[in-house]
């Protein structure tokens, strides 16, 4: 069972079946960590302005900053990844971890999960607390990842949710 807890090498380890056929890059590309831009750009031998510009889209999720991978023009609401060329990603030596993680395997959306949980959400941060709790209404999560394991006071977290503590 996947949980908050896991260690990264395990989530790593469950995640190394990927049979690169390209399929989760088809839909969507995955999240690059801030501490990944750099050893990214340097792969692609290029500044790290220069990759941002070119290969990166900014977005704003659980009240924090996150990059994704562009993505290739369609007429459907997504597209491949920007790095995706025959089924393979150009860039698989150096890929991002929520990209080894969010495989298509049995665990991948577990995996992808314990990323968000563990990478994406800020449990310090009360506006990413109400924007998970907003998730969480639609979607469950990995064990440690629900409102009470991330904001273990239950005062604390109902003033959080009922907007008394703003910031």
């Amino acid at each position: 069972m996947i949980t908050k807890e896991t260690t990264k090498e395990a989530v790593l380890n469950l995640a190394s079946e990927c049979s690169k056929c390209g399929s989760c890059c088809k839909y969507g590309s995955g999240f690059i960590l801030q501490e990944e831009i750099k050893r990214i750009a340097e792969f692609l031998n290029i500044p790290e302005e220069k990759f941002k510009e070119n290969y990166l889209e900014e977005h704003l999720l659980f009240n924090r900053k996150v990059y994704k991978f562009k993505t290739k023009k369609s007429k459907k609401p997504y597209g491949e990844c920007i790095f995706l060329k025959n089924n393979l990603c150009q860039i698989h030596d150096v890929k991002p971890l929520n990209c080894k993680v969010a495989s298509c395997n049995e665990f991948g959306e577990e995996l992808n999960e314990w990323f968000i949980v563990n990478y994406l959400i800020d449990s310090e941060d009360p506006v990413a607390i109400r924007a998970w709790a907003s998730r969480l209404e639609s979607k469950p999560t990995i064990p440690g990842g629900e409102l009470l394991d991330l904001v273990p006071n239950p005062q604390k977290l109902n003033k959080i949710l009922n907007y008394k503590i703003m910031r």
